[in-house]
């Protein structure tokens, strides 16, 4: 390993043993990277050298923001942590707070400092905060001070925690003012833990997952250069935050790394994403499957003529969902499935390539597998578990879980994502269920997503959740949780009606035998569904 810049060898000391990393694969060019380097010295000083500083980097309902002027800030904010909090290089930064300039700058501040980021979400409770700050051994936090509360409710329990700066505080907002525009950004080593990202929590207890300086710009050159390919005209906007690594990447990272803009507003539900996509004139969202389905009902309202590219990431897109969007906007989704483990997409497709019901292809940099329990491929069309390798892979916190995600023997080297697909014959992925929602029902397997896939379809069903519950005769029985629209009356008639729906358009023996109408589905701050909780009584 080469040399760390950091003083604080915390997160290097706690990465999981070698034998158990995944196999790194650089076969691209663009990812044949140099021994020593800064992800933000690559994303934002390096933009301001080639001649972009005056190009707006970031756009804002209260104003605009170009590179150079956000590189001051970054630098402002970088000397605050040195100069005025003690940090240093290696030690863990919380940040908290939305999608704003601040907190744009913030991220960009820790990078230069040599330090290293622990995003986390606007919603996250005292409790919540408590676990991330203890796992990490976070030593120093910038929060927007509207966000405080939770923030000093969680203090008393977080020993290391002894740095704590408030943005959008008169007086800390002065004392970033006073700090010099000028920061020589840390001479890190590309293998130098940048982040520490904290899964989402869909399956319970979440993970910290440790990327590089490398893998911050790795995420750049592979999905968004094969699929999206960005110019420096685009404008991203989209509603997944910043401390979540689809958000990261984006709505900052991928702009920055094309010369690109992005917008960031605080809250976009669906009427305020499509008011802020015509305000700024934005050109490629990111989003997840549910905002897409509330975007079409509404969508003729809006002129939204400069949106040309849509991503879809952070669960299972339906095909209900696709075409419905389509017909609506005339846009063809860019389905991906990534994680945080992986900290962004590894398989999709450009809008010209898609195949109705597929997530896609590996994208280029990036091998993808079918694996049977032995650790086989498997034929097309046999369900199995998703293999991935490329240039990222799972590198967890002190986590026993590092060997079920990197396992060893014929499966040596593979990411196991968890996810269960099948590859068609002609290499398409295509999502079945995440591996531990598989449905196994009187000897069939039934993967929850498909049948959600066929309810979704039905006009009356707004959103639905299906999971697998204990049935003495079966086994297991396929057991459906649906919102539905308005002026749709919940009842027997519904179920039935539902129920006959379902076993028309797939298979009949995939049908739900229970359904429960439910006000609201239990989802994480990111929008994916916490199917943990559906099984929960």
């Amino acid at each position: 390993m080469i040399a760390t810049a950091h003083v604080d060898t915390f997160a290097r000391d706690n990465l999981p043993p070698k034998d158990q990393w995944p196999e790194f694969k650089f076969d691209l060019p663009e990812l044949q990277y140099p021994e020593r380097m800064n992800c933000a010295s690559v994303l934002l000083d390096d933009m301001v050298r080639s001649g972009h500083g005056n190009r707006i980097a970031i756009r804002a309902p209260d104003g605009e923001c170009t590179y150079l002027q956000l590189q001051a800030q970054a630098s402002r904010l970088a000397n605050l942590l040195v100069r005025d909090m003690g940090l240093e290089p290696g030690n863990r930064v919380l940040l908290r707070g939305p999608n704003n300039p601040m907190m744009a700058a913030s991220w960009l501040a820790v990078f230069k400092a040599g330090g290293i980021c622990v995003g986390t979400m606007p919603l996250l409770r005292a409790k919540e905060l408590t676990e991330i700050v203890n796992k990490a051994q976070i030593t120093h936090a910038l929060c927007d001070k509207r966000l405080e509360a939770e923030l000093n409710l969680a203090l008393p329990n977080c020993p290391t925690l002894k740095r704590v700066c408030y943005w959008y505080d008169d007086e800390t907002d002065a004392l970033i003012q006073k700090c010099s525009a000028e920061f020589k950004t840390l001479d890190t080593s590309a293998e130098d833990v940048a982040l520490i990202a904290f899964t989402s929590g869909t399956t319970g207890k979440p993970k910290g997952t440790m990327h590089f300086h490398r893998d911050v710009i790795a995420m750049c050159d592979c999905f968004p250069r094969s699929c999206l390919k960005p110019t420096q005209d685009d404008v991203f906007i989209g509603t997944p935050p910043l401390a979540f690594t689809f958000g990261l990447g984006g709505l900052l990272c991928f702009p920055l790394r094309f010369g690109a803009s992005t917008a960031l507003v605080e809250r976009l539900p669906p009427e305020a994403l499509l008011e802020s996509i015509g305000r700024f004139k934005a050109t490629i969202l990111f989003t997840a499957p549910t905002m897409y389905r509330a975007l079409a009902g509404i969508w003729k309202n809006y002129d939204l003529s400069s949106l040309k590219k849509c991503v879809s990431a952070g669960e299972a897109l339906p095909d209900a969902t696709r075409q419905f969007f389509k017909q609506a906007s005339g846009i063809e989704i860019i389905d991906g499935i990534g994680a945080t483990e992986m900290i962004h997409i590894f398989i999709s497709h450009a809008p010209e390539h898609v195949k109705r019901g597929a997530t896609g292809h590996a994208i280029p940099g990036y091998t993808a597998a079918v694996l049977d329990e032995n650790g086989e491929r498997c034929a097309p069309g046999q369900i199995g578990r998703l293999a991935v390798k490329g240039p990222t892979g799972c590198r967890y916190l002190a986590d026993d879980r590092q060997r079920a995600y990197v396992p060893g023997g014929k499966m040596r080297g593979w990411n196991l994502t968890g996810d269960a697909y099948v590859m068609d014959m002609d290499g398409y992925f295509i999502y079945q269920a995440r591996t531990d929602d598989m449905i196994i029902s009187a000897g069939y397997n039934i993967a929850g997503p498909e049948v959600e896939g066929a309810l979704l379809s039905h006009p009356a069903v707004a959103e639905c959740g299906v999971v697998g519950k204990p049935d003495e005769e079966r086994g297991m029985i396929v057991s459906a949780f649906v919102v539905l629209r308005k002026n749709f009356p919940a009842g027997n008639e519904m179920k039935k009606d539902l129920q006959e729906h379902v076993k028309r358009n797939i298979a009949p023996y995939k049908y739900p035998r229970e359904i429960e109408f439910v006000a609201a589905l239990p989802r994480t701050e990111t929008g994916k569904l916490q199917r943990f909780k559906l099984r929960t009584p």
